[in-house]
């Protein structure tokens, strides 16, 4: 490391590293970001082997439709920028092909399905976990370390994933599709910071300039929220004009495409009426969308797909758990039922309003990760 303070690394980084042999190869994905950049950071000040690793995912130019550089060239600056301060090897690679049919194309085949899908979850799942784990491994590293805010703790069968000890920073509802052979890779050293304030703090006592660099807000390569957009980019003609019914099937109206909604929507409809109106349903087999009135969201049961179990799976009477069904809401009790070789039946001890196909439903047993799935659109 270039010349920095001797800067003390906080215990709870300490032993979330502890088990990673003193000295050993470890693999940092370093986004640009400050999260990823004193990961790095504190990882090289304990002494590790550090290789930092940046991925090239997407073209911006390609993704707002005009000329330009590819989107992460700032941020590709920014992580090599770290790695000098640093003084450790840092590469770029290309995943633009991998990123493109794992994560690109799964987001618009599920909006066109009429399915409101989170690409980061897909993202981690298959191209930074999956494909990246393998690359670290390639490399000779015994662990590969991210900036992410959630906790790998030691448990009787093995490591499990827990929430953030900052509830406004947990991440860990983007990470239920990580599997246990991957958590056992994995770790997790900024789940144990009480705020984002402490991470700036240290990141600029290492002399970083990434330190005050603003979190990334959108889809990375969804420009301003527009995702319609990006459906017709790479999906010309697919989707169209289609009718808005209310419940009884009554025509009510017109919309220009159904990728435009998402369940619980009600903005956009362009409807008046006695009573507002809300995106109950998305029927993409004749691009029809259904209304009604808000008490019409409420949800006490649904179905999820592609489980992946980080507990043992319920035995016949079911598990008491906790949902999450959205990134932005609390948990609520539930009972969960396996269903077939990789589903799951939830119900809810309370109505949820808005329960969106292609969204995850992430279970808890109070900080610990159960698992977590799909929401389908089948009805239970």
């Amino acid at each position: 490391m270039t010349s920095t303070p001797d800067i003390p690394v906080p215990e709870h980084v300490r032993q979330a590293l502890a088990d990673v042999r003193p000295g050993a190869r470890i693999v940092v994905a370093m986004s640009g970001g400050v999260d990823s950049s004193l990961t790095a950071a504190l990882c090289r000040q304990l002494g590790f082997d550090v290789v930092g690793v940046t991925l090239q995912l997407y073209d911006h130019g390609e993704a707002v439709a005009k000329p330009g550089a590819c989107c992460a060239g700032a941020d590709i600056r920014d992580a090599r920028t770290v790695a000098g301060r640093l003084a450790i090897p840092h590469y770029v690679l290309d995943y633009e092909s991998r990123f493109g049919q794992a994560v690109i194309d799964d987001f618009v085949d599920s909006y066109l399905a009429g399915e409101t899908p989170i690409p980061c979850v897909r993202c981690n799942q298959t191209v930074k976990f999956r494909d990246l784990l393998a690359t670290a491994r390639e490399l000779g590293a015994e662990a590969m370390v991210t900036g992410h805010y959630v906790r790998r703790m030691a448990g009787p069968a093995g490591p499990e994933l827990w929430r953030a000890v900052d509830p406004a920073r947990d991440q860990s509802y983007f990470l239920f599709a990580t599997t246990a052979a991957e958590l056992e890779f994995l770790r997790f050293p900024l789940g144990g910071f009480a705020g984002k304030a402490e991470v700036r703090a240290l990141a600029g006592a290492f002399g970083l300039a990434v330190a005050e660099k603003p979190d990334s807000q959108d889809i990375c390569f969804v420009p301003e929220g527009r995702y319609w957009e990006t459906v017709a980019r790479h999906r010309p003609g697919a989707d169209g004009p289609g009718p808005i019914v209310d419940q009884a099937g009554t025509v009510l109206g017109l919309h220009q495409g159904i990728t435009r909604f998402t369940v619980g929507q009600r903005r956009g409809l362009g409807l008046s009426g006695p009573e507002p109106l809300y995106v109950l349903r998305i029927e993409p087999e004749g691009r029809c969308v259904v209304v009604g009135p808000k008490a019409a969201l409420d949800r006490t049961r649904l179905a999820l797909r592609e489980m992946n179990w980080l507990a043992p799976p319920p035995e016949a009477d079911g598990l008491a758990a906790e949902i999450k069904i959205r990134s932005t809401r609390a948990p609520v009790p539930a009972r969960v039922h396996a269903a077939g070789t990789d589903g799951a039946r939830i119900e809810l001890a309370v109505p949820e309003a808005g329960v969106a196909p292609g969204q995850a439903g992430v279970l808890y047993a109070g900080n610990r990760v159960l698992g977590g799935g799909w929401i389908t659109r089948e009805a239970v």
